[in-house]
């Protein structure tokens, strides 16, 4: 095995401008942007990891960790892990901390799998599954008042790519909001998987009004009805309409989880693996979820970093319930505009009729363009 003690960790900021701005239940982008990880260790090894949050402020406690990390054995990524949890543990047990923790941890795994020569997801005991079926995210907001139109526009680009489920953006007004979901259901017909996502812009009132207003549009899920830290929301929520509840990827570790899991709060869970402590705090939790019976599709929203890492996790987590006939989980694939994250990747990975392909390198399996990482240096 090459060597893996870690010489240095570094944070690349990247920030591209859109072309057309565009808009969810909270805020309106006009600019998107990632920070990544590039750990590296004595003998060469680049291992690569990623933050959901605003890349500058990730960045400079990814910097911050830095001393906690060289000289340390890379390989032992449970060690450092707690090392930087407990270090900042009185000030960080969610949020931004938690997300640099992430990009690290990712990295760890990728420099782990390439010293051993396997791909991440036979480090952790897969896979279940090679391949992997994914719905497309975006269906958000533009600064245009035909609406339905362009969403349908979408659509149908979408399902050409050979999607066969899509997740609309809602939290626009509660009237606004039931008669975009009617009409969009309409316009993409009865045998396509709709889901819904509102960013918690409603109040429980508001999420239960509609929930049972769209109860008939067949909605594979209403994602984070309500705000995140409203976990006796969630449960009114789920009781009080017939869609499935999800919800997740605003919360942190196995202890943010904890209660969400206990107390049946959603139907679904979805932790990101950029975000909630990284692959080893997301298998931890998925399996934690499978105890109790529920549901795991993780939140993903990054560049191709991000969604190798998903990938590796999404080949491990067992069906729900198991049998001959399972639902297996579904990997969320991000189809709105983001310029590094389409450039990024030296090779794209590999998407065709509705599946994606877990990478079967080393570690991650994926390349960084250093050009890329340079043409969009922020």
């Amino acid at each position: 095995m090459r060597g893996t003690r870690i010489r240095s960790v570094t944070p690349h900021v990247l920030m591209a401008d859109l072309a057309e701005p565009f808009a969810y239940s909270q805020a309106w982008y006009r600019r998107r942007g990632a920070m990544l990880v590039e750990v590296v260790t004595e003998d060469g090894i680049v291992g690569w990891g990623e933050a959901f949050g605003p890349p500058e402020l990730t960045a400079p406690i990814c910097a911050w960790f830095a001393p906690l990390l060289v000289g340390q054995d890379a390989m032992a990524r449970e060690a450092l892990w707690q090392t930087m949890y407990n270090r900042l543990r009185d000030h960080g047990q969610r949020g931004l901390v938690i997300e640099a923790i992430s990009a690290l941890d990712i990295a760890l795994w990728d420099i782990a799998g390439q010293a051993l020569g396997l791909p991440v997801h036979r480090l952790m005991g897969g896979p279940i599954r090679t391949e992997v079926q994914a719905y497309a995210t975006g269906f958000y907001r533009r600064e245009r008042r035909d609406h339905l139109h362009y969403l349908t526009e979408e659509a149908e680009a979408r399902l050409e790519e050979g999607f066969a489920i899509l997740k609309l953006k809602t939290g626009w007004g509660l009237d606004e909001d039931i008669a975009l979901t009617r009409d969009f259901r309409h316009a993409i017909g009865p045998n396509i998987g709709l889901l819904v996502d509102c960013n918690h812009a409603y109040d429980v009132p508001a999420a239960i009004a509609f929930g049972r207003a769209v109860a008939d549009c067949d909605i594979g899920w209403f994602e984070e009805p309500v705000q995140p830290e409203d976990l006796d929301g969630y449960l009114e929520v789920k009781r009080g309409q017939p869609i499935p509840v999800a919800g997740g990827e605003a919360s942190f570790t196995r202890w943010g989880f904890r209660d969400m899991i206990t107390r049946r709060v959603a139907d679904i869970l979805q932790p990101d693996v950029a975000a909630c402590g990284g692959i080893s705090e997301l298998k931890k939790i998925a399996d934690m979820a499978n105890a109790f019976g529920v549901r795991i599709n993780p939140h993903v929203w990054g560049t191709g970093v991000a969604l190798a890492a998903s990938l590796h996790l999404l080949a491990v987590i067992p069906d729900n319930p198991p049998g001959l006939f399972p639902r297996p989980p579904l990997l969320e694939l991000d189809r709105s505009p983001h310029p590094v994250r389409d450039a990024l990747l030296a090779e794209p990975i590999g998407f065709a009729g509705g599946m994606v392909q877990v990478p079967q390198g080393p570690g991650l399996g994926i390349s960084v363009d250093r050009a890329v990482l340079k043409r969009f240096a922020a």
